[in-house]
């Protein structure tokens, strides 16, 4: 079973990246490898405190919230089990894990919609960071990050949604010292932010630049976007002084950084499906029509044994990017597998499992809404699937017969 989105791309670009993915399930074992008793130790803990710290009412609760999310239980996953700092070195305060642990613990959050500065803080700008040839940046802001004192917000989209390089929509100038102009665009976490690392162009040449989140001239504004569980930003630089970040190849350093925000994202994406279907099993198996539960009607039961089988497919997907990510240490198609196939089984499932909910899953008390709307968002953030796509497609030879998106 794979998801029907994928046949929108034409019957070449759908076949090419059914390969890939049964490449990529077909090393579904390694998951298991993977998963050892340690991760499952990390998963466990982490689960068992957002089952006290972030149910639905807490949930809903942070995102009334000045930050967008619960800063006290931020803090104390990074105190107490160490996740902001899984992607850090040690030099600088970090745990020195892997992107696997890291997805270990994105999955965990996405099951239960925390909010939190993981993906975009704690992930994103962190990698980010260690890539730069920065030594003082990394010594000042990395710390910091570690133990969930500091959040550090990564500027590089455009208006577009296009996370790259060639359409920056912030530039810099040096006179006396460096300003920024112009505006970032589905910034995570800025409306906690205390720094913002910004990708920005100088004559057309890419930097990567510091500024503070109370420096004169910043303006930040919500974005207004579908997911209530995961705040973005406009960020807007009106003359702003800057300090240039030395990197040695700034674009690559935000491939890299996106590349491992995006495996992240598709272990939350898992995380929240599985919990979807979690939730329907439940449903279905209490709610009674003609004396008997509708999860017994063979339809529902094997409908729902198809969402599994997606759920376990995504989930491979996303851990063997996790594992060519750690072992490579550079993008890779496993990558943008694991985007296209996790995106589109996630929004299969939430789909589904508000259709087998019946009416009671539009309600606003019901969570399931919050999980479709989670599934159609997070499929567009960094990247859409149809760019990922077209990714793929090229380096398999084929042309998407869809424009990316």
């Amino acid at each position: 079973m794979r998801p029907v989105a994928l046949d929108r791309h034409g019957p070449g670009v759908a076949f090419c990246v059914g390969n890939a993915v049964r490449a990529s399930t077909d090393r579904a074992g390694v998951v298991v490898n993977i998963l050892n008793d340690d991760r499952t130790m990390l998963a466990k803990s982490v689960r068992a405190l957002l089952s006290k710290r972030s149910g639905s009412p807490d949930v809903r609760a942070a995102t009334t919230t000045p930050d967008r999310f619960d800063r006290d239980l931020w803090t104390t996953l990074c105190e107490q089990i160490g996740v902001g700092g899984l992607l850090i070195d040690d030099e600088h305060g970090g745990a020195a894990g892997s992107l696997i642990d890291a997805a270990v613990v994105a999955e965990e959050l996405g099951r239960m919609l925390t909010p939190s500065p993981m993906l975009g803080t704690a992930c994103l700008a962190a990698t980010l960071l260690a890539a730069t040839t920065d030594d003082d940046a990394r010594a000042r802001l990395l710390p910091g990050i570690a133990t969930g004192a500091t959040v550090v917000s990564a500027c590089l989209a455009d208006e577009c949604g296009r996370w790259s390089g060639a359409r920056l929509g912030v530039q810099a100038r040096l006179e006396h010292e460096w300003t920024l102009t112009g505006t970032a665009h589905y910034v995570l976490d800025a409306g906690a932010a205390d720094t913002f690392v910004v990708l920005a162009t100088n004559d057309g040449d890419p930097g990567l630049f510091e500024v503070g989140a109370h420096t004169p001239g910043v303006a930040v504004s919500d974005g207004g976007t579908l997911d209530p569980t995961r705040a973005l930003y406009r960020v807007t630089f009106d003359d702003a002084n800057a300090r240039p970040i030395a990197a040695a190849d700034p674009v690559r350093a935000v491939d890299h950084a996106l590349s491992c925000a995006t495996v992240l994202l598709a272990a939350e994406q898992v995380g929240a499906a599985a919990r979807c279907l979690e939730l329907t099993v439940d449903y279905t198996t209490s709610r009674t029509q003609f004396g008997r539960p509708i999860g017994s009607l063979q339809a529902l039961a094997h409908r729902m044994a198809d969402l599994h089988v997606l759920v376990e497919s995504a989930r491979a997907a996303a851990y063997v990017a996790a594992q060519s990510m750690t072992e490579h240490g550079a993008s890779n198609p496993d990558v943008s597998v694991a985007k296209v196939w996790c995106s589109d089984a996630f929004g299969a499932v939430a789909a589904d499992c508000v259709q087998l909910h019946g009416g009671i899953a539009i309600t606003w008390e019901h969570d399931m809404h919050l999980f479709f709307k989670r599934a159609h968002a997070s499929s567009l953030l960094f990247g859409s699937p149809g760019t990922h796509v077209a990714a793929l497609a090229e380096d398999a030879g084929f042309s998407s017969e869809l424009p990316p998106s």
